[in-house]
């Protein structure tokens, strides 16, 4: 952790709805004027597209998945939140994902862009993937996080995204992202569950439909049809008379949780997040100050 260039992690496993919480961070650091090097998940997997292709063929039933330290560059990825909290900077590069990215970039989709440094001059660090809270015996990636922040769809729930994702936009059948989901289960059960424990605030979204049996499910349940747990694990500090004035419908289940409609999601990120990124990077550009003027 780090008092002159915070870092700040969203964890979330493929289809549990990272990329919506990175649009809500979006619209904060607009609204703030703050300054954020963005950094994905994706880039700090070990293998490219065609390279994951062969070990999957070469390893069998032992392949490892994106879920695993296998598959991973989890040293890598220590190190770049140890020497953003130190510096401000580090290297990262980007993962191409399409035909789009690949005329930005100018590398084929599925390919890596080479390692460069991040833009000087950033407020935070703002990571977005599977491993931002992640601990194991030779790396410990959370303890560098100032702000961790999980998103948690039930289980059956994330299913049904990623089958609907996959199938919609990477033409994979049915049996294939089936056969995806049972392979990753030990890498999710070791790598990916432990991580909601490191984290600062959990975000659960429990539909309130049948999905029962995610694999034949015809439709993604909506967030009006859900609602959203938000567990905190330190709740001082966090106002929830406020929050439960704020959003219509919330009430306490315990007490570091509350449970939202899951239309109000949003809204209740929003009024989570804004104060806390606030107090973050004020803290920050103050100690950043002291520094200088100690220098």
């Amino acid at each position: 952790m780090s008092d002159t260039h915070p870092v700040v992690a969203i964890t979330g496993s493929s289809g549990a709805g990272t990329t919506t919480v990175t649009d809500t961070f979006a619209q904060i650091f607009a609204r703030e004027s703050i300054t954020s090097a963005i950094v994905h998940g994706d880039s700090f997997h070990r293998y490219d597209r065609d390279e994951m292709k062969r070990v999957y063929e070469e390893a069998g039933e032992n392949a490892p998945s994106h879920f695993g330290p296998e598959a991973n560059l989890f040293g890598e990825l220590e190190d770049l939140f140890a020497e953003y909290g130190r510096s401000g900077t580090g290297k990262v590069r980007q993962y191409v994902h399409d035909d789009e990215e690949a005329q930005l970039y100018g590398r084929p989709p599925g390919t890596f862009t080479p390692w460069l440094d991040l833009p000087a001059g950033t407020d935070l660090l703002y990571y977005e993937g599977l491993h931002g809270a992640v601990r194991t015996d030779a790396v410990d990636v959370a303890r560098h996080v100032d702000l961790r922040i999980g998103v948690v769809p039930i289980i059956n729930l994330e299913w049904i995204q990623k089958l609907h994702r996959d199938r919609s936009t990477r033409g994979y059948s049915t049996e294939a992202v089936t056969d995806t989901i049972l392979r990753r289960m030990p890498d999710y059960v070791h790598y990916i569950c432990p991580q909601f424990s490191n984290t600062h605030i959990n975000f659960q979204r429990v539909p309130v439909v049948d999905t029962s049996n995610p694999f034949i499910a015809g439709w993604i349940p909506t967030l009006d049809e859900s609602m959203v747990v938000i567990r905190f694990a330190d709740p001082r500090g966090i106002d929830f008379p406020y929050l439960l004035s704020m959003i219509d419908g919330s009430f306490m289940s315990r007490a570091n949780s509350i449970v939202v409609p899951g239309g109000k999601m949003h809204l209740a990120m929003q009024l989570i997040f804004t104060p806390l990124i606030w107090w973050l990077v004020e803290s920050s550009r103050k100690a950043r100050a002291r520094e200088g003027a100690r220098t």
